[in-house]
C-alpha cells in the first residue's frame, strides 16, 4: 500500500473563543461546551476517575483536547454522540473552534500574540507558527509509526512538508486514497450551473463562456423569479479574503492547464509561465466585464462576505459561479435537501469549459494532491502530544474509526445489505443532512486524516458520497435526468478532464502559499495578491475594459512578478 492505500488590537472575547481550554497547562481546564469535561473528571459529566469503559479493552482514559481550523464551520454540541462514542473507544474527545470574523492570518496572528495554543491547530498561515515556535516536531512520531509512516505519504511527500530548519510540522489530512478511487463529485474547481438551467435549455453542449453566459441570459430571460417571486441570479463571484480564487485563477483552466494554482508549468519544457497576463485570462476578464455591464453578473459580488455568498447560494436563486466543490456544497447541498430545492432543480453540476471549443479540460485532478502548505498541528501547549498524535494515526488508519467518523452508527445512520454494501435508506439520508441532527449526533472531525477511495474491506466508500449506489440514490430526479441526459454517471464523467499524472512538483500553490517577505520573490508575490484583490473587481466593473486593464497590467508589471516566478523556476528546476 503506497499512497493509493495512500495573522495591536486583541479582542478578548475572540481570544478566550480560540483559546477556551488550551492545553499547556496544571489546571485541566477544557473548554467552556456547557458541561464539565476537565480531563480529570469522565466525559459523560459524572464525578469518577475519568475512565470510560470499554467492554473489550478494560478502562479507556478521556482526554479533552481542543483544536482551532481558520475555515469556517460549525460547532457540534458538547454531548454529541458520536463524539461520545469516539471518546470511549479511542479515549480522545475534541472542541473544535472555527473562524469567525477574521482572516486566517489574523486569527493565526491573535493565538501569536496570546502565547498560549489550542492542542491542535489547522490554519493557513503555518509559518507564522513555525517562527513564534508555537509547534512540536512531529519527526519522530511519524517514525514510531511505520504504517501510518509508509502509507500515508512517500518518503519523498514527507520532505515537501520539511521547513528550513529539516523538521516536519504539520500533516494534510486531505487527498489519499485507499485502494480503488472511487471519486463521483468533483471536489475541484469549476464553472458550476444549476441543473433546471440545463433541463429548461434542452442539455445543450456548453464548451466556452460564450456557450456558458449565453445560457443563464436566455434563462434569466424567460425565468426572472424563482416561484416565490425573489429574482433569480444569473451569476455570482466570491472575492473575499483568500477565497478570490474564486475569480482570479480561472484563466489557467480555461487555457487546458491543471490547477497549479499560482503558476503554468509547461510539462514538455518545465518552464513557468504567469496565467495573470495570458490572453486566456484577459478573454475570460473581458467576458466578465461584458456581462456586468449588461447586468448579469451580481453587483453584491466584491463586497459580499462568505456567509453571505453561501446564504445566497443556499436560497437557489444563484444560477452559476466559479468554485472549489469543497467551498459550497457540503452546506449548500444540505439546505437544497431539507428545504426541497434539489427537488425543483437547484443542484450544481460542473462544467469543463476552455478559451475555444474543442480544446482539452484539465479541471478535475486525477492524482491525489498533496498541499503541504498547511494541515493538521499540534501545539507547544498540547497537554499531551504522544496521545494527540496516536489519535492522528487512528484517523487514519482504523476503519472502524473511519466508518463511524464518514457513515455514522450502522441501524441507525445507515444499513448493511447481504453483501455487506452499505447504503442509507431516505430517511437516514433526510436525517443526516439536516443541521440539528449534525450537531447532536454526526462528529466527522473534518480536518483531520482521512481516505477517500475503498476502504479496507475492499466493497464500500470510505465516503458515502462516493458509495456509487449511495450516490445516485441520495440524487434529486432532477440531477439524475441531467447526468443521465450527458451520459455520464457522475460530476467527473460530466466535466470530461483529460485522465493524467501530474508531475511530482504538482500543484505549485504548495510551494508559493509557504512564501514569505523574507525573499524578492515572496515580496512580489503579496504585492501581486494586494494588486490582484484591489484592481480585479475595478477591471470587471469597469466602463472601458481596454483601458482598466492596461492600468492593471502597469500595475501589476510594477510589483515585479518576475521576481516570484524566477524563485518558483528554481523551484520546478528542482524536479528536472
Amino acid at each position: 500500500m503506497k499512497k493509493k492505500v495512500i495573522s495591536m488590537l486583541l479582542a478578548f472575547t475572540m481570544v478566550a473563543s480560540i483559546l477556551a481550554g488550551c492545553g499547556g497547562k496544571d489546571t485541566g481546564a477544557a473548554a467552556d461546551t456547557g458541561t464539565d469535561t476537565n480531563s480529570e473528571s469522565s466525559s459523560s459529566g459524572e464525578e469518577s476517575s475519568g475512565a470510560q469503559t470499554d467492554a473489550a479493552d478494560g478502562p479507556v482514559e478521556v482526554t479533552d483536547f481542543t483544536m482551532f481550523i481558520t475555515m469556517p464551520g460549525s460547532e457540534i454540541n458538547s454531548d454529541n454522540e458520536i463524539a461520545q462514542m469516539i471518546a470511549d473507544k479511542w479515549g480522545v474527545k475534541i472542541k473544535e473552534t472555527w473562524l469567525t470574523g477574521q482572516t486566517a492570518a489574523e486569527a493565526t496572528g491573535t493565538l501569536i500574540a496570546s502565547g498560549e495554543y489550542p492542542d491542535f491547530v489547522d490554519t493557513d498561515d503555518m509559518s507564522q507558527l513555525v517562527d513564534a515556535e508555537a509547534l512540536i516536531p512531529l519527526d519522530d512520531y511519524i517514525d514510531q509509526y511505520p504504517e501510518f509512516r509508509d502509507t500515508w505519504f512517500t518518503k519523498e511527500e514527507w520532505d515537501k512538508f520539511r521547513q528550513p530548519d529539516g523538521h516536519i510540522y504539520w500533516i494534510n489530512p486531505f487527498g489519499n486514497t485507499m485502494g480503488e478511487s472511487t471519486t463521483t463529485t468533483h471536489n475541484d474547481e469549476a464553472f458550476w450551473i444549476q441543473v433546471r438551467v440545463l433541463e429548461w435549455a434542452g442539455y445543450p453542449d456548453i464548451q466556452t463562456l460564450d456557450d456558458y453566459f449565453k445560457v443563464l441570459e436566455d434563462y434569466i430571460a424567460a425565468n426572472p423569479t424563482m416561484e416565490d417571486g425573489t429574482q433569480n441570479i444569473a451569476y455570482t463571484i466570491l472575492c473575499e479574503d483568500w477565497r478570490y480564487f474564486c475569480l482570479e485563477n480561472a484563466g489557467q483552466f480555461l487555457a487546458g492547464y491543471p490547477n497549479d494554482g499560482s503558476v503554468l508549468v509547461d510539462k514538455e519544457t518545465l518552464t513557468i509561465g504567469d496565467y495573470n497576463t495570458s490572453e486566456d485570462t484577459k478573454k475570460y476578464l473581458q467576458k466578465l466585464n461584458e456581462e456586468y455591464n449588461k447586468g448579469f453578473v451580481d453587483p453584491e459580488s466584491f463586497t459580499q462576505t462568505y456567509d453571505e455568498y453561501i446564504a445566497k447560494l443556499s436560497t437557489g436563486r444563484v444560477l452559476g459561479m466559479v468554485d472549489q466543490w469543497w467551498n459550497f456544497a457540503y452546506t449548500v447541498n444540505d439546505v437544497f435537501k431539507q428545504q426541497g430545492l434539489d427537488a425543483k432543480g437547484c443542484n450544481y453540476v460542473p462544467l469543463g469549459l476552455t478559451t475555444e471549443a474543442g480544446m482539452e479540460n484539465r479541471w478535475h485532478t486525477f492524482d491525489d494532491t498533496v498541499n503541504q502548505a498547511s494541515g493538521v498541528a499540534i501545539s507547544v501547549d498540547c497537554k499531551d502530544p504522544d496521545k494527540a498524535f496516536k489519535f492522528l494515526v487512528d484517523c487514519a488508519m482504523d476503519q472502524e474509526l473511519h466508518d463511524l467518523r464518514y457513515w455514522g452508527v450502522e441501524g441507525v445512520d445507515y444499513q448493511v445489505d447481504e453483501n455487506g454494501l452499505f447504503y442509507r435508506t431516505d430517511e437516514q439520508r433526510m436525517q443526516w443532512a439536516d443541521t440539528s441532527y449534525q450537531a447532536s449526533h454526526r462528529c466527522q472531525y473534518s480536518y483531520l486524516p482521512q481516505w477517500g477511495g475503498t476502504s479496507r474491506d475492499g466493497k464500500n466508500a470510505n465516503k458515502p458520497e462516493e458509495q456509487p449506489s449511495e450516490f445516485q440514490s441520495d440524487m434529486a430526479q432532477p440531477l439524475k435526468d441531467c447526468l443521465a441526459a450527458y451520459g455520464a454517471d457522475n460530476y467527473v464523467d460530466l466535466i470530461g478532464s483529460v485522465v493524467e499524472t501530474n508531475g511530482p512538483w504538482f500543484p505549485m500553490y504548495s510551494f508559493s502559499n509557504n512564501f514569505t517577505t523574507e525573499t524578492p520573490g515572496g515580496v512580489a508575490w503579496t504585492k501581486m495578491g494586494e494588486v490582484k484583490h484591489e484592481y480585479l473587481p475595478k477591471v470587471v466593473m469597469a466602463s472601458d475594459f481596454d483601458a482598466a486593464w492596461e492600468e492593471y497590467m502597469e500595475v501589476y508589471s510594477s510589483c515585479k512578478p518576475e521576481d516570484f516566478l524566477g524563485e518558483m523556476q528554481e523551484i520546478l528546476d528542482t524536479f528536472k
